[in-house]
């Protein structure tokens, strides 16, 4: 089971399909986002496979996401609901959310 203790989520980054995703059994599950400007990461969409859903993959998907945010000094657009409701229960990321966004965030 994927994002289970003993088998955890691997996450990839394709940076020129601008996506984070993990491999599953039905499909790639995935985060996608947009890069305009070179600072800036806007996430526009989160999925996954309906077998994979309540897993902690698009968990661990927006952990990846924000982790890489992070290390290369990007601010974060989170224009996908779900990363929208990910944030309100970590509030710990809302340092990197670009502060035009960040007063829409529900809480």
């Amino acid at each position: 089971m994927p994002g289970a203790e003993d088998e955890p989520v691997k996450i990839e980054h394709d940076e020129r399909e601008q996506r984070f995703f993990v491999r599953l059994a039905d499909g790639d599950a995935e985060l996608v986002y947009t890069r305009d400007d070179p600072k800036l990461m806007d996430i526009h969409h989160t999925f996954v496979p309906r077998s994979a859903r309540g897993q902690g993959v698009a968990e661990a998907l927006a952990e990846g996401a924000f982790r890489v945010a992070r290390e290369n000094g990007w601010r974060v657009i989170p224009t996908c609901p779900f990363v929208r409701k990910w944030l309100a229960s970590h509030p710990e990321q809302m340092a990197l959310v670009d502060a035009r966004y960040a007063g829409s965030i529900p809480r």
